[in-house]
């Protein structure tokens, strides 16, 4: 996730980021500049056509540029709901781990390290398997699991959901031992039922896409609307045709560029969420609580 300061116009508009647009949109614009300028060259220079030979008009497209940018904002605004509903998520993930951390800390005996360790050490796992598990991998070896658990990790499908359930099961273990009480018990359940929910959430949003005819035909329009454009500013702009469509295309695919990289939150790219981040902050917050 880019960290920037939102005030400073001059370093926004010049950040590395735009490059790395360009060189997304780089095939796309050269494809846009060859072809305008094949449209301006056939039409001034070999056929020399004028405005009584062909009437071009952009009246059409700007009748389609309203349609089409309700559509792109619609669009961009689908893709921002799921990035800052991921956001929300995750936000959750960091106060549940924080809570169920001062409920063990409080209810697990000072002297209890080998209780304290492991859920220090499990609860930390939640975020982290997670975030692989949302990137469709699994990082077992980078995890803090004892050589019985690991066996189980490797094998499983859902990592995140194993956790959950040994966290469940130690806990079941610790009430049947008399190290918390059934009271205890209940009140971490609404913390260790939380987790899932959070779990089951973010797999809503990563494997629920938009629909698929929504996205093509948006991608359709655009490439209409930006073939079609050269046609209709050739015989007044002339030449000035060619950098006229490419800033056209240059604002349109960027926007939808924008769309693509937000609408799945979880991955890699610039602006998604900074899982790793997060899951790093985490970790050290349940250790400080637990084992302080």
């Amino acid at each position: 996730m880019v960290q920037y300061n939102p005030k400073v116009w001059f370093s926004i508009v010049f950040h590395n980021y735009s490059r790395q647009v360009m060189r997304t949109l780089r095939p796309a614009l050269i494809f846009l500049a060859i072809f305008s300028t094949a449209v301006c060259i056939l039409f001034l220079d070999v056929f020399h056509w004028t405005e009584k030979d062909f009437h071009s008009t952009i009246a059409v497209h700007q009748l389609l540029g309203i349609v089409l940018g309700l559509f792109l904002v619609f669009r961009v605004n689908s893709a921002y709901d799921r990035w800052w509903e991921g956001r929300k998520l995750w936000g959750s993930l960091v106060n549940n781990t924080r809570n169920i951390s001062f409920k063990f800390n409080a209810f697990l005996a000072p002297d209890d390290q080998e209780n304290r360790i492991w859920f220090a050490q499990m609860i930390s796992n939640i975020p982290a398997s997670l975030r692989d598990h949302l990137r469709d991998r699994k990082q077992v070896q980078a995890m803090e699991l004892s050589t019985e658990f690991l066996e189980r990790a490797e094998k499983t499908r859902h990592l995140p959901n194993l956790i959950s359930a040994a966290i469940y099961e130690k806990v079941q273990q610790l009430m049947n031992t008399g190290k918390i009480t059934a009271e205890q018990f209940w009140l971490l359940d609404r913390e260790l039922k939380e987790f899932s929910d959070i779990i089951g959430a973010c797999e809503r949003i990563k494997n629920t896409p938009i629909p698929y005819s929504y996205a093509m035909y948006i991608k359709k329009f655009i490439f209409i609307y930006l073939i079609t454009l050269p046609f209709g500013l050739v015989i007044t702009e002339e030449y000035m045709t060619i950098p006229m469509v490419l800033l056209l295309a240059f604002v349109l695919l960027s926007v939808e560029l924008i769309a693509e990289e937000i609408e799945d939150p979880f991955g890699t790219d610039v602006n998604d969420l900074p899982t790793d981040e997060l899951s790093g902050k985490m970790r050290d917050s349940v250790r400080e609580i637990i084992l302080h």
